[in-house]
C-alpha cells in the first residue's frame, strides 16, 4: 500500500498544519465513506430513539464547514441554503430538512462545502498561518485559525462516530478507514494529499 492509495492519511512526520489538516481530512474521508453510495432510505435510517440520520449529518456538516470557515473565520454571512433557512421556526433545520433533499443533492452539498473549506484553509494558511486571529471571539479575545481547525476535528470526530452506528444499521458496513483506493461513488472531489 502506498500513500497514493490512502491520500487521506495524515503524514507520519510533518508540520503542525500538515498534521491538523491531515487529521481533519482523514475524518472527513471516513465520514464520507460511511455516508457514501446510499439511496434516500439509507440516508434516512435512524437508530433507536435518535433522530440523527446520515442525510442529516451530511447537511449539518456542510453547514459546519461553511459557518466555521466563512462566518467564524472571515466574518461573512453564510450563503445558501443557510441564509434563507427559517432557523427560528426550526433550530435543527440542517438535520430535519435533509429528509426533503435527494441523495445527489445532499452529497453535492457536502462535497462542495468541503471543497470551499479546503480552498479557504489553504488561502488562510498562506496568509498568516494557524496563529492568525479569526473573526469570532469572546471575552478573552479572538479565536485563532488553529482553534477553528481543532473545532472542525472535534465536530467530525463526534459525528463520524454517529455515522459508524448509522451505516452499520443500514447495511452492516463497518471499519475504521476506507479501503485503499476508495473514492466516493457519487460525484465528488476525492480526498487529496496535502503538500
Amino acid at each position: 500500500m502506498t500513500a497514493s492509495d490512502t491520500p487521506w492519511e495524515p503524514p507520519l512526520a510533518g508540520t503542525e498544519a500538515e498534521h491538523l489538516l491531515g487529521a481533519l481530512d482523514r475524518l472527513r474521508t471516513t465520514f464520507r465513506w460511511k455516508a457514501d453510495g446510499l439511496d434516500a432510505s439509507g440516508l434516512a435510517t435512524r437508530v433507536g430513539a435518535s433522530t440523527l440520520t446520515l442525510g442529516g449529518l451530511l447537511k449539518h456538516l456542510a453547514l459546519v464547514e461553511d459557518f466555521t470557515l466563512t462566518t467564524k473565520l472571515r466574518g461573512e454571512a453564510p450563503g445558501e441554503p443557510w441564509r434563507s433557512a427559517d432557523w427560528d421556526a426550526d433550530p435543527r433545520w440542517d438535520f430535519s430538512s435533509a429528509a426533503h433533499d435527494t441523495p445527489d443533492a445532499l452529497y453535492a452539498l457536502w462535497d462542495t462545502a468541503v471543497e470551499r473549506s479546503r480552498a479557504r484553509l489553504d488561502a488562510a494558511l498562506a496568509d498568516g498561518g494557524l496563529d492568525q486571529p479569526a473573526h469570532v471571539g469572546g471575552p478573552d479575545g479572538r479565536a485563532s485559525l488553529r482553534r477553528l481547525v481543532c473545532d472542525l476535528v472535534e465536530e467530525y470526530g463526534r459525528h463520524t462516530g454517529h455515522a459508524d452506528l448509522l451505516r452499520e444499521a443500514v447495511d452492516g458496513l463497518v471499519g475504521e478507514d476506507p479501503p485503499a483506493g476508495w473514492a466516493p461513488s457519487s460525484p465528488a472531489d476525492p480526498p487529496r494529499a496535502r503538500a
